[in-house]
């Protein structure tokens, strides 16, 4: 890498430890003419993700008699004006995530049980400061549950790299632009089932195990993150209801 992103003492260029994740808050529920909706911010990334479905399919020759299908859209906020190769650039990038993400929730969602049917989700980076691709997943996560759409397990994103041959979690875009190795896992955390897998830059074999185990264990930390929500949002619907929730 070509700038030092762990100092010293320890410390990363936010302040946190090499092994410690971006404070991160969610919300569920928010986009009330959505199927479901969730806002996930980790650090300074913020990711909006929109759930329309099941519906019927738009294109009858898209419809599959044994289950749903999925499309995904992903935007990226920008800011600067850019010139019409760096747009290209951006659109194919949007592509590229758009099918990664829909690849991801097609392992993980229930899709037998709405045959002919079709789930968009909508995906709006509002927000970026590296690790664009988890947040999305974790927020579609949450918005899919927010749909009532029935899941394997959760789907967990975390993103990892190596400085001086220790594992450095949940990176940031100063971190991401030194152009190190960049692993992503978007993973099921009760069984640890990897269902979406990316590597940016090669990454030395003696590493590997070690930042699979450290991604791992972010994914799992998110999780325990999400569920809470889950739960707090399930204690908010039922006391609507004055009715006693399972949690």
């Amino acid at each position: 890498m070509s700038h030092e992103i762990v100092s010293p003492e320890g410390l990363r260029i936010d302040g946190r430890r090499p092994n410690e994740m971006r404070k991160l808050k969610c919300e569920m529920g928010l986009v009330q003419d959505a199927d479901g909706s969730a806002i996930v911010e980790q650090g300074y990334t913020r990711v909006l993700v929109t759930i329309y479905g099941p519906h019927e399919c738009k294109l009858k020759s898209d419809r599959n008699t044994d289950k749903a299908i999925i499309s995904c859209s992903y935007k990226k906020a920008s800011f600067s004006t850019g010139t019409r190769l760096k747009q290209l650039q951006s659109d194919s990038r949007a592509t590229e995530i758009s099918v990664m993400i829909q690849s991801t929730f097609e392992a993980a969602v229930l899709l037998e049980k709405y045959p002919k049917a079709q789930i968009d989700i909508n995906v709006q980076v509002l927000q970026g400061d590296g690790g664009e691709r988890c947040v999305a997943i974790n927020a579609t996560t949450l918005a899919l549950i927010d749909a009532g759409i029935p899941m394997r397990d959760y789907v967990c994103a975390c993103a990892a790299t190596i400085y001086q041959d220790q594992a450095i979690l949940d990176i940031n875009y100063l971190e991401e632009s030194c152009r190190g190795p960049l692993f992503m896992l978007a993973v099921m955390p009760k069984t640890e089932k990897i269902v979406q897998l990316q590597l940016d830059n090669r990454l030395h074999n003696d590493h590997l195990d070690r930042v699979v185990r450290q991604t791992i264990q972010g994914c799992k930390d998110i999780q325990a993150l999400l569920d809470r929500k889950v739960k707090e949002n399930t204690v908010e619907a039922a006391a609507a209801y004055d009715i006693k929730p399972k949690v």
